[in-house]
């Protein structure tokens, strides 16, 4: 499997003792009584909300917390396991805005927005997983957060990356998702879904983000620990002392949910940006945020846990060349760099805009990375080298059984977003854009049939949940 790596063994160490100074001797701030309670029982240090965790817990906590866990499809019936080599991506989270396919206006989103983004992720043969990926604005806000999920229920198969807008967000939505798997038990046997949890920069720990880790960790459901520092503002200017500080705050939340429940999984994540001083806007996808993005996930990988990053996502607000170069360079540096989980694939201007024809974009940059990480059996020269002397000077290779045997195992198939037609017969069909191609797609797509639909007893189930949880709020 090829790699790209960039801290050596005394990079981590160092990384990794300095940590556990932080949290020893400054410590962070928890918001939240059950977890100062439940921290102050195993012999933390408590003044007002700063908790300072000796070193010992630290190291407990990272040793029960596993180092792969399952993730399963609506019917429990696929699985994928999150660690080792494997890659989920999935379209990032919580986006405000959607980039209209038609009018190519941004605008904000609706729930017709995010239906129609469900069903093309669910079709995406590399975007292998779904995300509450859109805010729909024309919802009740009380229950937008939960009615992303309801949708993706409702429409795709796929495993889900999620999240809780409150702490009440948290216990409706496990409740939906109770429903779909057959009860508490089996929903924490066959997980369909992972929450992240966000920690503050910097060393923060809301009241709400720290109830949801709790939360997640009672009921055995999977949680990402999702820091967002910004280089510059939240966090130091320099890469090293962003991940110094991201690796605080993500040690700080496993020691809370190891224990609340040990053994409860989790995902070493993160979404580091870096601040342009010269706009005062985020940017999630720099050459800068890339490489901290992946040396973070060389610290999780120190530790033998899943890791997670936003990659993929661009600051452009077009899908065009800058879309094109800052997409394509987080995915395959995430892909290279061996992270199990990818969050952002179709999201541009900073996090905060979705885009279908962005996504199906997106989908084959995921393929190629996927595909430049294998093994290659190049090295094997015995059969080519007698191919080669029977062809002989002159020869031909086109209709040589090896060639036939070969060629789809070799190359990797694109769809038609990309052309390799010549000039003429690009001419001929119109001298479409990737964009245009993009468009007729998606456009394909959404005429498809849905796949599988939940049963109408079930579907009647979620129905009631949220409509009394509308009632409630």
């Amino acid at each position: 499997m090829v790699k790209i790596s960039y801290l050596t063994k005394e990079n981590l160490e160092g990384i990794h003792s300095n940590t556990l100074q932080l949290l020893q001797d400054t410590g962070v701030s928890v918001m939240n009584e059950e977890a100062k309670e439940i921290l102050d029982s195993a012999g933390c240090t408590i003044s007002g909300d700063i908790v300072k965790i000796p070193e010992s817990l630290v190291k407990d906590s990272l040793r029960t917390t596993p180092s792969t866990f399952n993730l399963f499809s609506r019917e429990g019936k696929q699985s994928i396991t999150i660690g080792k080599e494997n890659v989920l991506i999935n379209p990032g989270s919580s986006a405000v805005y959607f980039k209209d396919r038609k009018s190519k206006d941004i605008r904000k989103g609706t729930s017709r927005d995010l239906v129609e983004l469900v069903r093309v992720v669910e079709q995406l043969e590399y975007v292998n997983a779904q995300s509450t990926a859109l805010y729909p604005s024309d919802i009740s806000e009380e229950i937008a957060g939960q009615y992303r999920l309801y949708v993706i229920l409702k429409h795709s198969s796929k495993p889900i990356v999620t999240g809780a807008f409150s702490k009440e967000d948290f216990h409706i939505m496990r409740e939906m998702l109770e429903v779909v798997a057959g009860g508490s038990d089996e929903l924490a046997k066959k997980p369909q879904a992972m929450f992240d949890c966000c920690p503050g920069s910097p060393l923060i720990w809301s009241d709400t983000t720290c109830q949801n880790l709790i939360d997640c960790a009672k009921a055995g459901i999977p949680a990402q620990i999702v820091p967002a520092p910004l280089m510059g503002a939240t966090s130091p200017i320099t890469i090293a002392g962003t991940i110094l500080q991201s690796n605080v705050e993500i040690l700080s939340g496993i020691v809370i949910s190891q224990l609340v429940n040990s053994g409860s999984p989790l995902v070493y994540g993160g979404a580091i940006g870096a601040l342009d001083m010269r706009y005062g806007t985020p940017r999630f996808n720099s050459v800068e945020s890339v490489m901290a993005a992946c040396m973070s996930n060389e610290i999780g990988k120190f530790y033998g846990l899943p890791t997670h990053a936003y990659l993929g996502t661009s600051e452009s607000k077009t899908e065009d060349s800058q879309s094109g170069y800052e997409s394509g360079l987080g995915i395959i540096m995430g892909i290279l760099s061996g992270i199990n989980v990818i969050s952002g694939p179709g999201m541009l201007a900073q996090l905060n805009c979705q885009s279908l024809q962005k996504l199906v974009i997106d989908n084959e940059y995921c393929g190629s990375a996927l595909n430049l990480r294998q093994e290659s059996e190049i090295l094997v020269l015995d059969d080519v080298r007698e191919l080669i002397n029977d062809v002989g000077p002159g020869g031909e290779f086109l209709k040589n059984r090896h060639t036939l045997k070969n060629y789809r195992k070799e190359h990797l198939f694109p769809s038609d977003i990309i052309c390799r037609l010549n000039v003429n017969s690009w001419r001929d069909e119109g001298e479409k854009t990737t964009f245009e191609r993009a468009t007729e797609i998606v456009d394909n797509l959404l005429r498809e049939e849905p796949g599988t639909v939940l049963p109408h007893a079930t579907i009647a189930e979620l129905d009631t949940i949220l409509n009394h949880a509308e009632k409630e709020t």
